[in-house]
C-alpha cells in the first residue's frame, strides 16, 4: 500500500482532486498545511486527507474541526502532538510556524485575529495577519519530544539548516531538530517553503515537499520508500 503526501495546497483543490483520481488505489493522503484558498475556502476531498495547520489558514475553521464540527468527512485535521493513527502509521504533528515572542504562551491562549484589514498586500483569507493561532508553542513541542515509536512526523516549518532558493539566511527552526533527535521517527516531512529537498537531520530522513502544483510523494506504507512524482 502507498500513502500520498502533498505539500502546501493553497486552494489548488482541482489539482488534489486530479491526483486522487490518478491514484485511486491510494487510500490515504497527507498534507503539511496551508490547505485553504486565499478566500478562506476549504473543500471535500474524494479520499481521506489528513492535514496539519500551516500559517495561511482560516483558524476559526480549524477551531470548529477541533470541536467536532469538521466541514467535510474526508478532510481530517491533525492537531499538534499525538500520536495519531493515520492509516497504518503512528503520526505526530507540529503544524504552524515558530514565533519567539509567542513560544511560551499556552496554545489555548494564542489570540485570534482582531479582524482588522491592513494593506491589500497583507490581507490573507479576508483577515489581517495578526492571528496568533498560526504558531506552535513550547507545550506542544514538549509533547512531541516525549513521543516514541512514531512512524511519521509532520511539520510545517523546516529543520535547520535550510536555505530556501539558495538564500544565505537559514530559515530552519532549531526546535524541529530537537524534536527529531528526541522522537526518532522513521520519516519527517515538512512544507512552507514550496521547495523539494531530501536530506538527513539528526539521523532521520527529512523531506521538504514542493507546492502541490509542482510535485508530490508516494510513500510505501511498510518500507517507507519514497517516490517523488511531477504533478
Amino acid at each position: 500500500m502507498q500513502i500520498g503526501a502533498l505539500g502546501d495546497i493553497h486552494g489548488e483543490f482541482g489539482t488534489v482532486d486530479e491526483l486522487m483520481k490518478r491514484h485511486a488505489d491510494v487510500p490515504v493522503w497527507l498534507s503539511v498545511g496551508d490547505v485553504a484558498s486565499n478566500d478562506g475556502e476549504y473543500f471535500a476531498p474524494a479520499a481521506p486527507l489528513y492535514w496539519i495547520k500551516g500559517n495561511n489558514e482560516d483558524f476559526d475553521f480549524i477551531e470548529a474541526a477541533l470541536s467536532g464540527r469538521p466541514p467535510a468527512t474526508m478532510l481530517r485535521y491533525v492537531p499538534n502532538g499525538g500520536p495519531h493513527q493515520v492509516g497504518p502509521w503512528r503520526v505526530a504533528a507540529l503544524g504552524g510556524t515558530f514565533a519567539p515572542s509567542w513560544y511560551n504562551t499556552p496554545a489555548s491562549a494564542l489570540p485570534p485575529s482582531k479582524g482588522r484589514r491592513l494593506t491589500a498586500a497583507s490581507i490573507k483569507l479576508g483577515k489581517s495577519r495578526d492571528d496568533k493561532r498560526r504558531h506552535f508553542v513550547r507545550d506542544e513541542v514538549v509533547v512531541c519530544k516525549g513521543l516514541k515509536h512514531v512512524d511519521l512526523f509532520m511539520t510545517h516549518e523546516a529543520p535547520r539548516p535550510f536555505y530556501p532558493a539558495g538564500r544565505r539566511i537559514d530559515s530552519g527552526k532549531t526546535v524541529i531538530n530537537e524534536v527529531l533527535a528526541a522522537m526518532r521517527p522513521r520519516l519527517h516531512i515538512f512544507g512552507h517553503h514550496h521547495e523539494f529537498t531530501d536530506s538527513m537531520r539528526q539521523g532521520v530522513r527529512s523531506i521538504g515537499l514542493d507546492v502541490v502544483t509542482r510535485s508530490y510523494l508516494l510513500i510505501d506504507a511498510e518500507t517507507f520508500k519514497c517516490e517523488r512524482l511531477d504533478t
